[in-house]
């Protein structure tokens, strides 16, 4: 049995390990980076690069069609699959490359295998005992089912989803997060029947509820269904599709059943618990600052209770790296790290919601402004609608931002610095925003609440 050293071992190298191993080389610690599959993870194998790759091909689609709208002669033929399929695996092979060359350039130490946590200074891979001064823990997740609902044939997670070699005709969708609201986006884009199915009253339920319904009237225009409030029941399978009953007694018809109800912790079977880490329903728990109970064991991303988006586990990932040197970094809550569900429209947020705002505050001291798109010259040249609501506390900071439309992700950068950085609209409202840019949707909604709309009354 051989014996490895390190002053940082990293157990799992998608989004939060990969960036935790580039961080604590750069201040000069020795990493091992165990890997039982590629780097790069979840996000970008299987995740957000290759779901985002067939967002941009279902875009291209709908545009192809609307051609003439915009003077163009264009006709719309169908999806060549196999052809997405490369352009998707394309994408993927050459982040995967250049990752893979960035790590070995930074002299971090891969090492491929299942790791097992052994002790609190030692994982076992293999026939190899790799041994760190500190351990984070940084294993992922993976797609998780209902009680009594398998996974096969026609019930599909999002890896299968992203892999099937043909456009179904019709699909049901069980779960209206961002998983299942971007795959019934690609599919009606590429001409399929959706109807997503879920129990809470809204899809996209962690968005304010004003974009929450904003985003429901604009999938039902697309002709997209759905069934909110009602809970799945059984499913049943056959040659030819699949039958969903639900708990009011409703059934849906599809081809295939895609199971999106959310991300599971990648942590069983792992040692985490034996080696006295404190846990809860498989998450590691931690403080505010990432560590475990265990001095020296560190924990990073979708493990960790809280928001699942690969930029958290990276921004946690860095941030873990800075703490072990002594650097001292500030904590992001969760509530202000941007989110963004890349279907058509687009949502993209950060801060609270007018709802938690008040419930924090108190309605008497918070004010919202919601900024049109139509107002938005360039919003009407790309053909999209939609707003940009702005929550602060009265005669204080800006405190949540929340949009929708086309593109709107893309916004979502400045929304981050206004609200990390407790900015005041009047402070922000002189600053200037290039014409014609979706941009100036920003800073029409902050002139609006500062109390100086210009193209509003």
């Amino acid at each position: 049995m051989s014996e490895q050293n390190f002053d940082l071992v990293v157990l799992g190298a998608g989004s939060g390990g990969y960036a935790a191993a580039l961080r604590a080389s750069q201040l000069g610690l020795t990493v091992g980076l165990i890997e039982k599959g590629k780097v790069g993870g979840t996000c970008l194998h299987v995740g957000c690069i290759p779901t985002k790759a067939l967002l941009h091909a279902a875009e291209v689609a709908d545009v192809t069609r609307e051609a003439a709208k915009y003077g163009v002669t264009a006709s719309f033929n169908g999806i060549d699959i196999a052809a997405v399929t490369a352009y998707r695996e394309e994408i993927v092979a050459s982040k995967y490359k250049g990752l893979q060359g960035l790590i070995k350039a930074r002299g971090i130490t891969t090492i491929e295998g299942e790791g097992r946590l052994t002790s609190p200074t030692t994982v076992q891979v293999g026939d190899i005992s790799v041994t760190g001064k500190n351990i984070i823990l940084a294993t992922g997740s993976y797609s998780r089912s209902l009680p009594g609902l398998d996974i096969g044939g026609r019930v599909i997670t999002s890896e299968q989803a992203l892999a099937l070699p043909f456009v179904p005709q019709r699909v049901a969708v069980l779960g209206g997060g961002v998983i299942g609201v971007e795959f019934s986006s690609v599919w009606r884009s590429w001409g399929a029947e959706v109807t997503i199915i879920e129990a809470l009253p809204h899809l996209v339920p962690n968005e304010d509820e004003s974009i929450s319904k904003s985003f429901e009237r604009a999938f039902r225009k697309r002709g997209i269904e759905f069934k909110l409030g009602v809970r799945f029941q059984s499913v049943t399978q056959n040659d030819n599709g699949v039958v969903v009953t639900l708990e009011n007694g409703e059934t849906v018809e599809a081809d295939l059943l895609l199971v999106a109800v959310g991300r599971g912790p990648s942590t069983a079977n792992l040692g985490y618990e034996e080696a006295g880490v404190n846990m809860d329903r498989g998450f590691v728990l931690t403080d505010e600052r990432l560590r475990t109970n265990i001095p020296g064991v560190w924990a990073v991303g979708d493990i960790v209770p809280g928001l699942q988006l690969a930029h958290r586990g990276f921004q946690q990932g860095i941030f873990v790296a800075e703490e072990i040197a002594g650097l001292n970094p500030v904590v992001v809550a969760d509530v202000n790290i941007p989110k963004v569900t890349y279907s058509d429209p687009e949502v993209a947020s950060v801060g609270l919601t007018e709802a938690k705002a008040v419930e924090q505050y108190g309605a008497d001291a918070v004010s919202s402004y919601d900024y049109n798109l139509a107002g938005n010259g360039k919003s009407h040249i790309i053909g999209t609608s939609g707003s940009v609501k702005v929550v602060r506390v009265k005669d204080g900071p800006v405190v949540g931002v929340h949009m929708i439309g086309a593109r709107v992700g893309e916004l979502i950068g400045e929304a981050q610095l206004a609200v990390n950085w407790e900015a005041y609209p009047e402070d922000i409202a002189p600053f200037i925003h290039a014409h014609p840019t979706q941009n100036e949707a920003l800073g029409e909604a902050f002139l609006a609440i500062a109390g100086k709309p210009l193209h509003a009354i």
